[in-house]
């Protein structure tokens, strides 16, 4: 049965575009035939089918196994039955194929072969997709905004691609206009029935981890580490960060010029406000960084607590040391993974004259009194 030279042209410009090779369509299609003839002759047929890549043709032969008593008529001959057939060197056991060429099948063929093409295209799609994205978990990647989908948003990656943005993954207030570009952090990748499922995040910290790497050639290069990073998307981050070589300052390098490098990084989230603290293997010392723009007094930790920290600060450093709403002294918490509590500590001040005098008549003032003439 012939496919025709069409068959064959479609699978070499699959083969060559597609990268998806003629066997995995020729089994499909075998396999696929199978079922299809199996409708049209409407039994329990034993059927073995071979499609020819090279020559677009079709094999379709029915088989029968010889057998002594007969269970199923459509796929069995006695030993009998299969002399009277011609097939006089049979013997039990045997498998006979007889070749057939079904009146009218040629059509139901030819629309078998296609809908088995479109649809494994459409998985070896799927499989590309899948296997471009899945190594890249965690990476940074580039999209357009494309629609919004209920409570999800659509990201155009590349031109084949699309990925979701959920709504627990958007940065709190930011825009999503149709057309602008933002970088995303690669989430997930999953399979689906749909086809592969790419999640994007604005919110994860390592997408900030990953515009550091791209702005920042220190990081990039790893002359400077990020030892921890915190965020709450879109209002303030903290950044722990080291330097491997001793005439590199790990803060200057990741703010650059005038500020430019940060600044860069922070217009990309929005606006977001990016704290760079110097990493210390000292816990006393890194919260004390960690607690910066504020200026702490003293700190000690707390004896009574698993990893606490008890912090003093002056009551003009107050605000500072607490941030808007907690945020600076609960970001510093989460990057050095201790508790802070902030304790305002009394400024010191030298005693005046009133204070002396108090002080005499609080020692001695008993005497003094019985020592004056009574009246």
């Amino acid at each position: 049965m012939q496919l025709g030279k069409d068959f064959v042209k479609a699978l070499k410009q699959i083969e060559a575009e597609k990268g998806l090779p003629a066997e995995i369509i020729t089994s499909s299609l075998e396999a696929a035939m199978v079922s299809a003839y199996k409708k049209y002759k409407n039994g329990n047929h034993d059927v073995e089918v071979h499609v020819s890549a090279a020559h677009g043709e079709i094999s379709l032969s029915e088989r029968y196994h010889i057998v002594e008593a007969v269970e199923n008529p459509d796929a069995e001959w006695t030993l009998g039955q299969a002399k009277e057939k011609g097939y006089a060197d049979a013997e039990p056991g045997d498998v006979i194929y007889v070749e057939v060429l079904p009146e009218n099948f040629g059509r139901i063929a030819a629309q078998t072969a296609r809908q088995v093409i479109i649809q494994r295209l459409k998985d070896a799609e799927r499989q590309i997709i899948f296997n471009e994205f899945a190594d890249h978990i965690g990476d940074l990647v580039t999209g357009s905004i494309f629609k919004a989908e209920g409570d999800q948003i659509l990201v155009r990656v590349n031109d084949r691609t699309d990925a979701l943005l959920p709504k627990e993954e958007r940065i709190s207030g930011e825009q999503y206009p149709p057309g602008e570009r933002k970088k995303f952090l690669l989430l997930d990748v999953r399979k689906t029935t749909r086809g592969p499922r790419i999640v994007v995040s604005r919110t994860h910290p390592n997408l900030l981890k990953r515009l550091m790497e791209l702005e920042i050639p220190e990081i990039g290069e790893g002359t400077v580490e990020i030892r921890a990073i915190v965020r709450e998307a879109g209002t303030r981050a903290k950044i722990a960060v080291a330097s491997l070589d001793v005439n590199v300052d790990p803060v200057g390098a990741c703010v650059g010029n005038g500020g430019a490098r940060i600044k860069s990084i922070s217009e990309e989230l929005g606006g977001e406000r990016i704290d760079i603290i110097i990493w210390n293997n000292d816990p006393m010392q890194f919260a004390r960084n960690a607690l910066s723009p504020a200026k702490v007094t003293k700190i000690e930790p707390v004896l009574e607590q698993e990893r606490s920290l008890r912090v003093y600060v002056r009551q003009d450093q107050l605000s500072l040391a607490i941030g808007k709403t907690g945020q600076n002294v609960r970001l510093a918490a989460r990057l050095t993974g201790w508790k802070i509590d902030i304790k305002v500590i009394e400024p010191e001040r030298l005693p005046t004259m009133q204070d002396l005098f108090e002080d005499i008549i609080r020692g001695s003032g008993e005497s003094l009194w019985e020592d004056l003439p009574k009246s």
